[in-house]
């Protein structure tokens, strides 16, 4: 009878053992995670300057609203625009900065001439020497070409692209700045463009 409940007891605590490695063996926190997932974050700003009167307006994108804010540009006129990301009332663009190579940002202008630059300075331009794309310089030529159609700014973060350019190429009525392949989606903001 000793024998059954030691051999008992004996198979238990080894059950217990490989359900406690089975548990850790699926634990992927020596994986590569993604720093920023996108249900962790709820507002991606744009902090827009005109650069002849220092005038700045912050534009909030709210994650999962049915409405877009209209940021108002005017033709002609030169804007330095900043993304600011934030979890709540967290700031969390400084977690991309920190994890800058594995992030990439992709400007769309659908139905906008403007002319962008990235302005990244050290803390936010990869090793590759590509920039992330959170400072930006906008040459605003004609904010909304087409009345007809919706004049928009499509903003996508990329968490652990393949491969990344800062490129730009004719979409459609607009100007898309950036080219990535792979990765996933971090966020993706939209904003309408009004003048």
């Amino acid at each position: 009878m000793k024998n059954i409940f030691k051999n008992t007891t004996l198979i238990v605590a080894l059950l217990i053992i490989a359900f406690s490695f089975s548990l850790t063996s699926c634990n992927r926190s020596d994986d590569e995670k993604d720093d920023l997932p996108q249900e962790e974050l709820s507002d991606v700003l744009l902090k827009v300057t005109d650069a002849a009167t220092q005038t700045t307006v912050t534009y909030d994108y709210q994650v999962n609203s049915t409405t877009n804010p209209n940021v108002k540009l005017v033709d002609g006129h030169t804007y330095n625009v900043e993304v600011i990301f934030k979890n709540g009332d967290e700031d969390a663009t400084e977690e991309i900065r920190t994890a800058k190579d594995e992030h990439f940002l992709v400007y769309n202008f659908p139905n906008s001439d403007i002319v962008m630059t990235r302005t990244d300075d050290a803390s936010s331009t990869r090793a590759d020497g590509k920039h992330v794309g959170l400072k930006t310089k906008w040459v605003v030529n004609t904010a909304v070409k087409n009345s007809a159609a919706t004049s928009q700014l499509v903003l996508t973060l990329y968490h652990e692209p393949v491969s990344v350019s800062e490129a730009s190429a004719v979409s459609g009525n607009g100007v898309v700045y950036g080219i990535q392949s792979g990765g996933e989606t971090d966020a993706q903001a939209l904003y309408n463009i009004i003048n």
